[in-house]
């Protein structure tokens, strides 16, 4: 797995924020930094409850400034990555009312470039994303590194806000 400090691979990649887009990582932190939370699947209860805790620290996150319609400083965007398909990704951000978009790693490229694949070998389930949490600063720089084989363990929301805070 990458750790702080390392240069966070750059990707192109599907991205379901309500219709289909595209994402690039390097474009996405020249707005600033970026928070990207890797879970293995839609439609699962500990990953439905993963990104809603993420959105509704999201305005902790990304600092949004109403006054100004813009983002603050030092304010970070919250991504959603998951082998799943953009098509998918949409009904589970709908189904949860997410305000934050997610990724589609459907080729297993993402996850394969930050080293975050597991198995559920009991399932009959591979190449899923492990759950996980980097924050990537302007510089394409990891500045926290988190991730849990135990796919039911969430990620310490406050130390990934403290994280942000700091980069």
């Amino acid at each position: 797995m990458l750790t702080v400090g390392d240069e966070a691979p750059d990707f192109t990649a599907p991205l379901a924020n309500g219709g289909i887009g595209e994402l690039s990582l390097s474009d996405a932190v020249a707005d600033g930094p970026v928070v990207l939370a890797f879970f293995p699947g839609a439609f699962t209860s500990v990953c439905g409850d993963e990104l809603e805790a993420f959105d509704e620290r999201r305005d902790e996150l990304e600092a949004f400034d109403e006054r100004r319609d813009e983002l603050v400083d030092a304010s970070a965007t919250v991504y959603g990555v998951s082998i799943d398909t953009p098509f998918a990704q949409n009904a589970f951000r709908d189904q949860l009312g997410l305000g934050f978009a997610l990724v589609s790693d459907n080729e297993r490229a993402i996850i394969d470039a930050y080293d975050v694949s597991m198995d559920f070998e009991g399932l009959g389930v591979y190449d899923l994303a492990k759950r996980s949490v980097f924050v990537v600063d302007d510089g394409r720089r990891i500045t926290y590194a988190w991730a849990t084989d135990d796919p039911g363990v969430e990620p310490n929301y406050d130390d990934v806000l403290d994280a942000v805070r700091a980069t």
